[in-house]
């Protein structure tokens, strides 16, 4: 049995790992979890003696098979559970993090896995992020981002790597969503903003907009 808090570390730890693919630093880990650096380092103690974490003093971290496991049944059960709450309970993808953060501290492989069962195994959850099967396997997809689509070409929104209310709610704002067609009208050379087509509208985003948006080409 592990606490809410290892649990939460081990997550961010392998979703920083995955991201840069290297030691990951104490000052990263706190800033990820908006903490202490000290309070990192305890942490880090405490589950390097469950080997959960290999932590190199001074070098950082990654995690071990053992913490890998746990890190993706965590990921698998929030991504579920946000995947329930759009679907099932028609809540809106800015809304679902805070209370999946919740409800991935069950401890209950049955009720995962039923939960699973009856969602009929969803591969992605509603902001794109792969779900992990009962074996910690991951879908996985060919994506590029929007910044890579040539002018004239279109694709289909596939994941958004910012899942924050607040970037959420602007896609909202601007009505986008995952399964939308984009179409590459026009490139700003001055600041890389991309005019782009969606649902007959044009609309100009910024580069850093643009650089978490994740598409499939048509």
């Amino acid at each position: 049995m592990f606490s809410a808090a290892e649990e939460n570390y081990l997550k961010a730890i392998y979703t920083l790992q995955l991201e840069d693919g290297s030691l990951v630093s104490t000052n990263v880990i706190a800033e990820k979890i908006c903490t202490k650096a000290s309070s990192v380092t305890d942490m880090l103690k405490k589950l390097s003696a469950k080997n959960l974490i290999d932590y190199q003093k001074y070098r950082g971290v990654f995690l071990t098979e053992t913490g890998m496991q746990l890190a993706l049944k965590v990921l698998r059960k929030h991504r579920l559970w946000e995947y329930f709450l759009v679907e099932k309970l028609n809540f809106k993808w800015e809304e679902v993090h805070v209370i999946a953060e919740q409800l991935e501290h069950i401890n209950s492989e049955s009720l995962v896995d039923n939960l699973d069962e009856f969602l009929g195994f969803p591969r992605f959850d509603p902001h794109g992020d792969p779900i992990p099967d009962k074996h910690g396997k991951l879908s996985k997809s060919e994506l590029n981002n929007l910044l890579q689509v040539n002018i004239g070409d279109s694709a289909v929104l596939k994941y958004v790597k910012d899942s924050s209310e607040p970037f959420l709610k602007y896609l909202n704002k601007i009505d986008l969503s995952l399964g939308d067609r984009i179409e590459l009208v026009d490139r700003e050379p001055f600041d890389d903003s991309l005019k782009i087509r969606i649902h007959e509208q044009q609309i100009q985003i910024s580069k850093n907009v643009a650089g978490k948006l994740y598409v499939k080409s048509l």
